[in-house]
């Protein structure tokens, strides 16, 4: 099985340093924040199982960034802080936090923490779920595994891909506006490139060209995109 992803976010980076040398001792891949202004791209790119949060941070604090995180994915948050208040604790949970661990802690007792929380999140404590899908006609798309179903081919998506298929396929036989896609694919629509999205769209076309799906993604001039189904594919 892969090694589980956790992501610290930690401006001790002695600290960061540490704990992440004792993770990957546990054999849990480990990335630490680079840039604190940038903690919802660094989390996106990596994509982790948990995440171990301080709450002291540059530009804004740790529930802030946790809020933006729940947004994004229901992956455990552990708080881990120098602050040991009530009021601290009672923060962390109500802003999206699993779990607050103290500042000087002992790495046993947050190897046990981590351990509980990805068993509850991912193993056999998980809650059992149904897989969502969206289907129009004979195409379906498997949103938690990103796969793209044709009859019987199935195609792998990246993560853009997918949400690009999510709209078309939810929303068939309607149009999907510029702006949605934009709203979904983006946080900041205000630092989005015009080509951006039409290279983003370029690629899906070019996927199921690759994979000979015969439907196709019709440019609606002025308003948006819209799936258009084959017949062998209805």
């Amino acid at each position: 099985m892969a090694a589980q992803r956790i992501f610290i976010v930690e401006d001790d980076l002695k600290i960061a340093a540490l704990l992440a040398e004792t993770l990957r001792k546990y054999h849990y891949e480990v990335e630490t924040a680079k840039d604190f202004d940038r903690i919802l791209e660094e989390f996106e790119a990596f994509d982790p199982h948990m995440v171990l949060l301080d709450i002291n941070l540059p530009s804004f604090d740790g529930y802030y960034w946790c809020r933006q995180l729940r947004q994004k994915s229901t992956c455990p948050i552990l708080f881990i802080s120098a602050r040991s208040g009530e009021m601290d604790q009672v923060f962390a949970l109500e802003n999206g936090g699993d779990d607050f661990i103290t500042k000087p802690f002992h790495y046993e007792i947050v190897l046990a923490k981590i351990r509980s929380h990805l068993r509850r999140a991912y193993g056999e404590y998980a809650p059992k779920q149904e897989e969502r899908s969206v289907k129009a006609g004979r195409i379906e798309l498997f949103l938690e595994r990103m796969e793209l179903h044709v009859k019987s081919v199935i195609i792998p998506l990246q993560k853009k891909e997918c949400t690009i298929m999510e709209l078309l396929l939810s929303q068939y036989p309607k149009v999907v506006t510029r702006e949605q896609l934009l709203e979904e694919l983006w946080d900041d629509q205000a630092f989005v490139d015009e080509n951006t999205l039409n290279v983003n769209m370029a690629r899906v076309r070019k996927k199921l060209a690759d994979y000979e799906v015969k439907s196709s993604i019709e440019t609606v001039r002025g308003s948006g995109y819209r799936l258009l189904l084959n017949e062998e594919e209805l």
